[in-house]
């Protein structure tokens, strides 16, 4: 009876769990698109892509990702995140936020979101978590920077403008110890944005699309091999895909390359200082007209762990 009870129960947490996934798939479906920051070390802590991923690791984590994009342009976009998130193992829930800004001469967008993702175990060894973050925008223009052709033109002031606007986004992500799958889509809602008195209203937020997928190999004699694919939409811009691939030795080093179409060629490094301090570098080079202008991006990244659960009850991923 005990047994019958149990399949019971793991038939009814599939059905669930299909439900809220197949719900995520067909919210991102039916919602418009819109460029977001970009990282390139986005396979080290997945969070920033997709809620779902909070509490997935045994252990809480805080990370700082910095981004100097096409360095040697003036007013070149920089992007400064900080992220925070881990798991509540007795409610199979994860938590977490981030923080972030993206610079580009005197434009400047800033968001600070907060994280809230559960998980169902589907079979031994598989766990589905579906994630919420909920936070606000704000999206400036510092008119004092800008030089233009008729002074005086009432279409932008000297003043420092601004909106700020509400953002909500939602992921699903299936995993297991060796592999992952995820889709998310942030800002699926449709916030209107008229920084300036004179600016049409017409602009608005619009949903970016995510899915990733990745697996670890075992290769023996302590090295693994991690492929991973990211693929982002934005209307009306075409699919665009960011291949890459990681050898890691003792899962502490690791050196990685990769390919994002219509973009840049980029490669990694990176370092887990005993099992707590994470640091890692990449170099992206651009594979359009802008390499004869730039000498290409800088992405660095440092995260620390700590609070490790001694009964995390999820699955511990690579």
């Amino acid at each position: 009876m005990k047994k019958t009870n149990g399949h019971n129960r793991e038939r009814k947490n599939i059905a669930i769990a299909l439900f809220f996934f197949f719900c995520f798939l067909f919210t991102a479906y039916n919602m418009k698109a819109q460029q977001l920051p970009q990282y390139t070390q986005y396979m080290i802590n997945s969070f920033t892509l997709n809620p779902a991923v909070a509490g997935t690791q045994p252990y809480f984590e805080a990370c700082s990702d910095n981004r100097y994009q096409w360095v040697g342009i003036t007013d070149a976009p920089r992007t400064y995140m900080l992220t925070f998130d881990g798991p509540i193992t007795q409610q199979h829930i994860g938590i977490g936020g981030y923080v972030y800004t993206d610079v580009t001469g005197p434009v400047s967008h800033t968001g600070f979101n907060s994280a809230y993702s559960y998980h169902l175990e589907i079979t031994k060894g598989l766990n589905l978590s579906m994630g919420l973050t909920v936070g606000i925008m704000q999206f400036a223009v510092n008119g004092s920077q800008i030089s233009l052709e008729e002074v005086g033109d009432p279409a932008l002031t000297s003043a420092q403008e601004s909106v700020i606007v509400p953002d909500i986004g939602c992921g699903a992500y299936l995993y297991g110890r060796n592999f992952y799958f995820g889709f998310a889509a942030p800002q699926i809602v449709q916030s209107r944005l008229q920084i300036t008195q004179m600016s049409t209203p017409a602009n608005e937020l619009v949903t970016h699309y995510y899915t990733t997928a990745g697996y670890n190999f075992d290769l023996g004699h302590d090295f693994s091999l991690d492929p991973c694919v990211l693929a982002e939409y934005v209307f009306p811009a075409p699919i665009q895909f960011d291949f890459n691939l990681r050898v890691l030795y003792e899962k502490k080093f690791w050196l990685g390359a990769g390919y994002r179409t219509l973009d840049a060629v980029y490669a990694m490094i990176g370092y887990v200082y005993q099992d707590n301090l994470t640091f890692g570098y990449s170099y992206d080079y651009s594979i359009t007209d802008i390499r004869n202008y730039s000498f290409g991006t800088n992405e660095i990244f440092i995260g620390i762990k700590f609070d490790r659960q001694k009964n995390y009850k999820g699955v511990p991923q690579f």
